[in-house]
Parts: structure tokens; sequence; C-alpha cells
């Protein structure tokens, strides 16, 4: 917490912050696997909440031999304390040439480290563990969640740290970028831009989100966006879709 709070005392830290670790990543993020475009994660947890959320990310490739790649994410989660939330997902993808398959599993925990409006920036930690369905590869990774509002603007960085291993790839450590700017317009209606960074990644696009109370604790989040490739190792489009059921 003393880290944070030197951070935070100075006007303007956390932004010059984020300006570097964007500088970095952009000369040595390395992603072996493909794709980072997914969800951008904010540093927040709620007390009791629930949730079945539904994520679906769609690659248009005109380079690809196999068509376009699709990725679906179904999972279930909740929170376990004021500061702690966890998920467990299936995630299954196909593609043109190959039909709807069962591709692997995941274990997720998110720790809310400071309070909403704490310092200068609200902080946070995500943890993954993803099995491969039918292949003896794991992934162990772990996220920096940095968050700042601006007025009516939030920033959003995730900050990505994983190490595949197995029998069936060659054990390596990846790190990727994510960024997102907002605009809070409204509840139901909130305009964003994104960026991913990565080895085989490099993506800039526009988002759309928002969230539709249903009464009570109930509401409806969703999200949808189209990031566009900002060179030959990137899909040409990669539209990603988000509904999230809290209860």
């Amino acid at each position: 917490m003393s880290i944070l709070k030197a951070i935070s005392c100075k006007s303007g830290a956390v932004s010059r912050l984020l300006i570097l670790c964007s500088l970095c990543f952009c000369q040595s993020a390395v992603i072996a696997d493909g794709s980072v475009i997914d969800k951008v994660y904010h540093p927040y947890v709620q007390p009791e909440e629930r949730e079945i959320e539904f994520r679906s990310i769609v690659e248009n490739n005109s380079d690809a031999n196999d068509g376009d790649a699709r990725v679906y994410r179904l999972g279930y989660g909740q929170s376990f304390t004021d500061r702690w939330f966890g998920e467990v997902y299936l995630i299954g993808a196909e593609n043109d040439d190959q039909g709807f398959r069962l591709e692997a599993y995941e274990l997720e925990a998110l720790w809310q480290i400071t309070e909403q409006g704490e310092y200068s920036a609200d902080w946070g930690m995500l943890f993954e563990l993803e099995k491969e369905h039918s292949e003896d590869v794991m992934e162990l990774s772990a996220a920096l969640l940095i968050e700042r509002e601006w007025r009516r603007w939030t920033g959003t960085a995730n900050i990505y740290g994983a190490y595949e291993f197995g029998d069936d790839i060659d054990n390596e450590f990846e790190t990727a970028l994510v960024m997102q700017g907002r605009y809070r317009y409204s509840r139901e209606l909130e305009p964003a831009v994104e960026m991913y960074l990565g080895e085989d990644t490099k993506g800039l696009g526009p988002v759309m989100m928002g969230s539709w109370p249903l009464g009570g604790r109930r509401q409806l989040r969703w999200e949808g966006g189209i990031i566009f490739g900002l060179d030959s190792d990137t899909a040409d489009q990669t539209l990603r879709v988000l509904f999230e059921y809290e209860f």
C-alpha cells in the first residue's frame, strides 16, 4: 500500500506510468499463440455479486487458410468477499474448416487492491489458470489492472504476464498490454476505444458498452466492438461481443 500511496501522491504520476508501459510493451510484448484481443478487465469487486457471462471473438482474416476463427466463453462467477471475485469458464472454438469443439477450461480470480477513489488511480490484480482440453498445455497468468477517471472519461490498462507449459508445448513466458479509453455518456451507452499489443497482435478499434437495470441487483451488461489489425500478423477485423447477467 505504501508504494501505491507514493505513486498517487504526485499529480499525473499514473498517467506517466501508463504511457511508459505503453512504450515498453510496444517494443517488447511477446505473445506466441496469436491474438490477445478479448475482454478489458476493471479492478473492482461488488460484494455478494453473482454473474453468468457469455463472450465471443470472431476473427476475419483474409490470409487465413481455414477461414474465420471463432472463440466462445461461457462462465459463472461470484464474489467471495468485498475484495475477491472468482469465475470458471468453458471455452469453445470453431472455424470454417472445423466444427464447434471444446477447447479449454479456465479458472479466474480478481483481487481489488484499493478502494475506488482511494488514490488517483484504482488498482487490482487478475489471476488465470487455463488448461487445454485435448492437449497437455496449461497457462498461468497474472495481470496488473489500473484504472483512472478524468471527469466523464475513464482510462484502463491491463498489463499481463503469462507462462505456458506442458508436454505438448515449448515452455515460454508471454506478455501483453491492453488499454481502453471510455466516455461515460450514460449508464446505457458508453463509447470507448481499445488497443491491444502483443508480438502477434497490434489492434485498435471502437467499442460500445452499457448496462440495463432489471430490478433489484439484477442487470444486463453488454459490450460490442470491432478491432482493426494494424499489421500483417493481426486479423483484418476482430469482432468481440460480451453479455453479462448480474444478479
